[in-house]
């Protein structure tokens, strides 16, 4: 039984339960605590323990003839050391409530002495007994705490034998109040105890708070959190488990892998972010959730022994894990807030100097750069969906034996992003690898960020970047990559169309060959560097007839097969183009007459035989040189033109060089 009473007055330097002290030497305010009869269905253990001091008291002192009992009010028989098994049997007998009233239950309900004579008893056993009892009152309320009574042989009991049983009465209640008083005060100096000890953790509490939250930097707020444990609890073995976004150089704190056998009490503490604890082998492990506001960043696990740790010493735990959340919150937010400044200057700069050229290669390059220094990665590959083929083709890579690899829209993570249209974020590629994928196995790569570039909702390329070592891109990664690939999209989606309109200005509807204008750039930008070239101008001869004999579309076909046969037959570094109606002109970089002669021969006899209906061509040739004394490219063009001219009048199907 525990006794909950004001314990303002307690000293605690004075020694209350100490035996010896008579009932004038303790305090008023102890003298006027009592029993009430809230108390008595909790003293069973009380009055057994003062009994069986009693009767080890009066041990071989000659009180009365026969055996002495002490009963609750409740009518149990109080059990002690030192009461004879027999006699404990008898007494339970003469109290059984069918055997009909007693001494001891009169004694109550009167409360008054009561002698009750041998053939007074119902029960056939007790008619050989005459029985005697006394009830014990509390000091100041006055009710029956218990009473004592004493079976003696039939026709002896009298009056004396009641005046005997009275004082032992008396002496088993200085024990009862003795024994009351060590537990009442007893119970006020370990609440005093446990309440110094509350005050304490309060305070160190409170401390270990004014340290966390004095720090902004996460890293200081982690050592401080195992810091203080360490020295507030040196038996106890603290590791702390963070999700994987944040990555830390402090030994104790690793990351949080629920893959792992043993994490399933961190993984359960995670996920419904209470306090989880079991007990095996004789030790005792408890995972607290680092919680926050906006969501459990971790969990701390303590591993120790058993019975080491009560329930005050878990909250206490459990309070020092919610402020150590709350501050790793904070200094995380404090991070974020500075990295997301940085990374919005970052998007700006980066989005100024993707649009700022409309070359894709070089927008590309640019980009693959960029990313492999804002992740600290160790490889970068961007790649852009053909949508006509359906497959990725690689822009841009520092792994030179990738550049211009193309893989099918299904393929490795690639196809996982076309499919799902979602960024990818992996932690180690060797211990998970869902899908197969050459630039992870050529690099040798176990990070892995990547992210699909969208436009208007749809895929049009890729982004992949990779580190060698496990577990280095974190969330924080994960999302800027999300908000630089939509830059990097919209900076590939304008480069390819400025690649489109360009092409569209520069290249003729009709024939896919170069536009007049363009070849004109294109040889004054090569006069500038070359020390020669050569010019052939084409023209189909009787094209007119082609047109009224089989109509406009015969004739545009036909243009379309000179041209195409014109564009097979020459080098990739030479420029086809257009001239105007159905001539068409070559221009070819630092080659000589002879060998020009030759390509224009190839041309004419490949459209002799190859055209249906059939054509002919006349080609006019003109050459320039250094060291001519008119370089550029309307004498060029002039000459050329007239050489067709002469080729018209020799009878047209024959070449003529100017």
């Amino acid at each position: 039984m525990v006794m909950k009473r004001k314990t303002q007055q307690l000293d605690a330097q004075e020694d209350y339960t100490n035996p010896s002290r008579t009932r004038q030497q303790l305090p008023m305010w102890l003298q006027k605590q009592d029993l009430s009869e809230a108390d008595l269905p909790y003293i069973h253990a009380m009055l057994s323990g003062c009994f069986s001091d009693w009767l080890e008291e009066v041990d071989g002192f000659p009180w009365l003839g026969g055996p002495i009992a002490l009963l609750h009010p409740d009518g149990t028989l109080i059990p002690a050391e030192g009461l004879e098994e027999s006699a404990e049997k008898l007494f339970v007998q003469w109290n059984d409530r069918d055997a009909g009233p007693t001494a001891a239950s009169v004694s109550l309900d009167t409360c008054r002495p009561t002698l009750m004579r041998a053939e007074e008893h119902h029960h056939p056993k007790l008619k050989a007994f005459d029985s005697i009892a006394v009830p014990i009152f509390t000091r100041s309320t006055g009710i029956p705490c218990a009473v004592v009574a004493c079976l003696l042989p039939a026709g002896t009991a009298n009056a004396g034998d009641l005046k005997l049983l009275q004082s032992a009465a008396l002496h088993i209640r200085s024990g009862i109040y003795r024994h009351f008083e060590n537990l009442f005060v007893g119970g006020m100096l370990r609440e005093r105890k446990l309440s110094k000890k509350e005050e304490s953790r309060r305070d160190i509490l409170f401390d270990v708070m004014r340290r966390l939250n004095a720090h902004i930097d996460v890293e200081h707020v982690l050592s401080e959190v195992l810091d203080s444990l360490e020295q507030l609890y040196p038996i106890c073995k603290a590791d702390l488990y963070l999700s994987q976004d944040y990555n830390s150089p402090n030994e104790k704190v690793k990351p949080l892998a629920f893959h792992l056998q043993d994490m399933d009490l961190c993984k359960t503490a995670f996920l419904e972010g209470k306090i989880r604890e079991e007990q095996s082998g004789g030790r005792h492990r408890l995972a607290l959730p680092l919680s926050g506001k906006q969501g459990v960043y971790g969990v701390l696990r303590l591993d120790l022994p058993v019975n080491e740790f009560d329930e005050a010493d878990i909250n206490f735990l459990s309070m020092l894990a919610g402020s150590a959340g709350a501050a790793f919150e904070k200094a995380k937010m404090h991070e974020q807030a500075n990295v997301l400044v940085g990374e919005l200057r970052l998007i700006n700069e980066l989005t100024q100097r993707l649009n700022s050229s409309l070359k894709l290669s070089d927008t590309m390059q640019f980009a693959s750069a960029e990313l492999l220094h804002i992740f600290h990665s160790d490889f970068c590959c961007i790649l852009q969906l053909d949508a006509i083929a359906q497959q990725f083709v690689v822009m841009s890579a520092n792994v030179a034996e990738m550049i211009g690899e193309t893989y099918s829209k299904d393929y490795g993570f690639c196809g996982v992003m076309w499919s799902t249209k979602e960024p990818i974020i992996l932690s180690d590629y060797c211990s998970a690898t869902p899908v197969a994928s050459q630039l992870m196995d050529v690099t040798h790569s176990r990070s892995l960020l990547a992210s699909p570039l969208l436009l208007n909702g749809e895929v049009i390329g890729a982004v992949m970047i990779t580190k060698r070592e496990a577990n280095h891109f974190s969330y924080d990664n994960y999302k800027l990559l999300q908000v630089l690939s939509a830059h990097l999209g919209l900076a590939m989606s304008n480069a390819t169309l400025h690649a489109a309109v360009r092409r569209m200005v520069i290249t003729d509807n009709l024939t896919g060959l170069y536009a007049r204008h363009y070849l004109n750039e294109r040889i004054g930008r090569k006069q500038l560097r070359d020390s020669s070239g050569s010019l052939i101008v084409v023209d189909i001869d009787h094209f007119k007839r082609i047109n009224d004999t089989y109509g406009h579309q015969v004739g545009d076909n036909i243009l379309i097969h000179v041209s195409e046969i014109i564009r097979t037959s020459i080098r990739d570094s030479d420029i086809a183009a257009r001239w105007g109606g159905e001539e068409l002109a070559i221009y070819l970089p630092l080659l000589g007459l002879e060998q020009t002669e030759r390509v224009a021969e190839r041309i004419r006899q490949r459209v002799e035989f190859e055209t249906n209906p059939q054509v002919t061509v006349s080609c006019g040739i003109s050459e320039w040189r250094l060291a001519d004394d008119k370089v550029s490219v309307e004498s060029l063009f002039y000459k050329a033109d007239m050489a067709l001219y002469e080729a018209k009048h020799q009878g047209r199907n024959c070449i003529v060089v100017g």
